[in-house]
């Protein structure tokens, strides 16, 4: 399913909270025993001792799984659970790697989804604003696809609006004008162009039909409701 996620997808994330032990607890990091994850004997270099280190307030570092109790309260030894309770986050960006990443940890990343959480808007002046996913981290985590903007195009697909302006789709909210005229957004309905070349009659179809009734701007605000973010369109 990695190979699915987009920018501006509006995910619900959930992981079911999982028993697990304290192996240290500290001012800014509690160490828990991670339920999920295995050492990977073949990292050259990268010795994991299967702990995973979750930042208390005094770290003012950002964290999607919880503990409960919270981490304030607990002290090596503690038994505690640790899980993401459901939580509501869009896609910034999407990466992939090939070969997969070696962290010391199974199984090995291939995909990373950086998201940040409902209600806020990515700030190009702020570094480490949200968080950094991995999709098939090897924990239940359920991933629900909430809402996809312009889900019926692909990347790359070429289109005409209403007026016989063409664009190229990159992904939402990034549409380019062929004629190099001010930017501005496709009026609906659309007409599917092409999809790697000359597109399908069922391709085309699907593009007129999720087009025929709203617009741009009624998508643009359906995504703006779910995320809570506000970016300029």
């Amino acid at each position: 399913m990695s190979h699915a996620y987009r920018h501006a997808d509006v995910l619900v994330l959930e992981c079911p909270f999982t028993e697990t032990v304290v192996a240290d607890a500290g001012r800014y990091h509690v160490s828990v025993l991670w339920p999920w994850l295995a050492l990977d004997p073949q990292a050259e270099g990268i010795s994991w001792n299967g702990h995973m280190a979750l930042p208390t307030p005094a770290a003012q570092e950002r964290e999607i799984f919880r503990t409960e109790p919270s981490v304030t309260t607990l002290r090596a030894g503690d038994t505690c659970r640790v899980g993401i309770p459901a939580t509501v986050v869009h896609v910034q960006s999407v990466k992939h790697f090939d070969p997969p990443l070696v962290t010391g940890m199974l199984p090995r990343p291939a995909t990373y989804l950086d998201v940040l959480p409902q209600g806020e808007t990515h700030d190009p002046e702020l570094e480490d604003q949200g968080f950094a996913i991995d999709p098939d981290q090897g924990g239940p985590i359920r991933i629900t696809l909430l809402y996809r903007p312009y889900a019926f195009l692909e990347p790359g697909d070429e289109v005409a609006d209403r007026s016989g302006r063409a664009w190229r789709f990159d992904a939402a909210w990034t549409l380019h004008a062929f004629d190099g005229e001010a930017p501005g957004t496709p009026n609906w309905p659309l007409t599917l162009l092409s999809r790697q070349g000359e597109p399908t009659p069922e391709e085309a179809a699907s593009v007129a039909r999720a087009t025929a009734s709203g617009s741009h701007a009624n998508a643009w605000e359906q995504w703006a409701g779910l995320s809570g973010s506000r970016p300029r369109r």
